[in-house]
């Protein structure tokens, strides 16, 4: 299991809240983004990849080497389509949860508002990321934490933390 991170508009709090987890759980993450991102010197699981610059650079990345199992944060909604797809468990900035059961509505409510832009009428956007965002945020990404890493060693046939029995 690996945690996929679409770094570029991810707010610095969620990178911090990633990092501590990350750290937390030895869990290997990846920062996928379009310029640098700096990782604390403890963040020894954690790994960056920067892509070349253009739309959907890193989305294209992160879709075609994350797996079944793995957890995603993004807010990038037809990203987290694909991902929902291939059995990743997907969680936005703001810690709402994408699953099979809520993808295609809000795939299609982002379309709406996509084609109301493009006609010319101004929407507004979102709130400025306050700190009950980052709380929930940090309370989807232990839910899906909890749960990939319970489904690992269901996959594995581990029955402890540790390994044994």
């Amino acid at each position: 299991m690996k945690m996929w991170i679409d770094a570029d508009a991810a707010p610095r709090d969620v990178k911090e809240v990633v990092f501590r987890a990350a750290k937390r759980l030895s869990v290997d993450t990846v920062f996928v983004a379009n310029g640098p991102i700096e990782v604390p010197a403890n963040a020894t699981t954690v790994s960056t990849v920067v892509v070349r610059q253009g739309a959907n650079v890193a989305d294209q990345f992160i879709a075609d080497r994350s797996q079944t199992g793995d957890i995603a944060v993004t807010a990038d909604i037809p990203l987290a389509a694909i991902l929902v797809e291939k059995g990743l468990y997907v969680i936005d900035p703001r810690g709402d949860v994408f699953d099979r059961d809520n993808i295609k509505s809000r795939l299609a409510t982002r379309d709406f508002f996509e084609s109301v832009r493009s006609a010319g009428v101004q929407t507004r956007g979102a709130s400025p990321y306050n700190s009950q965002d980052k709380k929930a945020f940090a309370d989807s990404l232990d839910r899906a934490l909890a749960r990939a890493i319970a489904a690992e060693k269901r996959r594995f046939g581990v029955n402890s933390v540790n390994g044994g029995d």
